[in-house]
């Protein structure tokens, strides 16, 4: 199994991505996805609430609450990039009690491919376009002989895993007279 292991900015984070024997345990263990993250504003008549951060009592007008505990906003942070995740977003994720921002989760621990156009490695977090089994790079999707890119709701055409625009097609098919599958 090969894993891509990016190195990160904390020493928390940096200590994992040194270990791969850890990341394939932790690859194993429990996981929690999308964890919602609520705000709520701090009633003055109740009393304080202990912070799962710092374990200081929140005194501030608002806190957060996610995994069942109570945090200070300053203190609900990625373990990767330090973002403050009541910022980022509403949900945050959770292995091996590391708390992370969607895009340290699927850095650490998310699948990535390579693009069938180019054969580079795909990150988990960036976006692509798929035809059929194949996966390519925003940049990567298009017309493999013309280079010309392809707009929602183009025509593109399969011949031996090879995108082509219609122009390239039809001269293909004049030639040669093959009958990609259509997209």
């Amino acid at each position: 199994m090969c894993v891509f292991v990016p190195r990160c900015a904390t020493d928390l984070c940096g200590a994992l991505c040194r270990s791969l024997d850890l990341i394939l345990r932790l690859l194993n263990e429990k996981q929690i996805l999308g964890v919602c993250i609520q705000m709520l504003s701090v009633q003055p008549d109740t009393k304080p609430k202990g912070c799962a951060g710092c374990n200081r009592k929140i005194k501030d007008r608002y806190l957060l609450k996610a995994l069942d505990k109570y945090w200070h906003e300053d203190c609900l942070k990625c373990a990767c990039c330090d973002c403050r995740l009541g910022e980022v977003g509403s949900t945050l994720y959770t292995k091996a009690n590391l708390i992370l921002c969607r895009r340290d989760y699927l850095r650490l621990f998310g699948v990535t491919g390579n693009c069938a156009a180019c054969s580079k490695l795909i990150p988990a977090f960036e976006m692509v376009m798929r035809a059929k089994d194949n996966v390519y790079h925003l940049d990567c999707f298009a017309c493999q002989l013309c280079n010309q890119r392809f707009c929602v709701g183009d025509k593109f055409f399969l011949k031996n895993n090879m995108i082509l625009c219609q122009t390239d097609y039809e001269e293909g098919l004049m030639k040669e007279g093959y009958a990609p599958q259509v997209r």
